[in-house]
């Protein structure tokens, strides 16, 4: 069984809680890849450096950071530099050997970046302004992820891509661990994040059918969203499943697995 676990940013800026490190040290599924986001210590930094964060929203409504190249030097520190390396000191602490690793690394996450952005205007009317360094996942390395799982690591990952031409780029975090869970046609894609799962008038959706995707993204607002099109993607992809839940109530990952409190998503 191949488990992709997406912690994300919410959480894993302030630190991952030390009860979610040690699931998922002691997971006892070997096979397990990492993905962490890290959006609001990426704009904390910026602020801390005088650089104003600029964030565009699409005619969908979903809303994203704008990543000129400036941008994209903090996004490398605080991504890589400290949210990525904390985590694999905090694995290590119980004895879980873990590499962390970009996109970047053994060309893991090859992305195509985008030229132009459609983005509503201030007046909400659409335009198009430069990509800036933003990509979108064309190719992932899965041989080298198992590869590394081969050898008893577990894979901690950034999501930053590398384009062809050599240049690093800002991918969705949601996203980018759908891709790799295809990739690997893994068995279940956990996406913990801070609320329980997709909530419909204030209730729990425990269940979403794949034919049912597109009228529950309509249906969802911004960030839950990104969620569920990365589901579409997984699935899509070859996943098994998919585990929308929370990253911060006890025992999250035995919760995914096994509990109640979650969204599942499945063809």
């Amino acid at each position: 069984m191949v488990t992709v676990v997406k912690v994300g940013g919410s959480i894993a800026s302030s630190g991952v809680p030390d009860s979610l490190i040690k699931e998922i040290a002691y997971y006892e599924n070997d096979r397990i890849v990492l993905v962490h986001g890290g959006g609001p210590a990426v704009t904390d930094l910026t602020m801390r450096l005088g650089i104003e964060p600029r964030f565009v929203t699409s005619p969908d409504g979903v809303r994203s950071r704008y990543t000129d190249a400036q941008t994209m030097e903090v996004f490398l520190m605080a991504m890589k530099g400290r949210i990525n390396t904390d985590i694999v000191l905090a694995l290590r602490k119980y004895g879980r050997n873990s590499v962390g690793i970009t996109g970047i690394d053994a060309g893991l996450m090859v992305a195509e970046r985008k030229s132009r952005l459609k983005i509503l205007s201030g007046n909400g009317r659409p335009m198009f302004v430069d990509g800036g360094y933003t990509g979108r996942i064309t190719e992932i390395n899965s041989a080298f992820l198992n590869g590394l799982m081969d050898l008893g690591q577990l894979p901690v990952i950034a999501p930053i891509a590398v384009s062809k031409d050599g240049e690093a780029l800002n991918v969705d975090g949601d996203r980018a661990a759908a891709a790799i869970a295809g990739s690997l046609k893994a068995d279940l894609l956990v996406l913990l994040t801070n609320v329980t799962g997709v909530m419909r008038e204030d209730s729990l959706v425990p269940h979403i059918a794949g034919t049912e995707l597109d009228e529950a993204i309509r249906g969802v607002g911004n960030g839950m969203d990104k969620k569920l099109i990365a589901a579409r993607e997984a699935l899509a992809g070859g996943a098994g499943r998919v585990v929308i839940s929370s990253g911060t109530i006890s025992n999250p990952l035995e919760n995914a697995v096994q509990g109640k409190m979650k969204t599942v998503i499945e063809k």
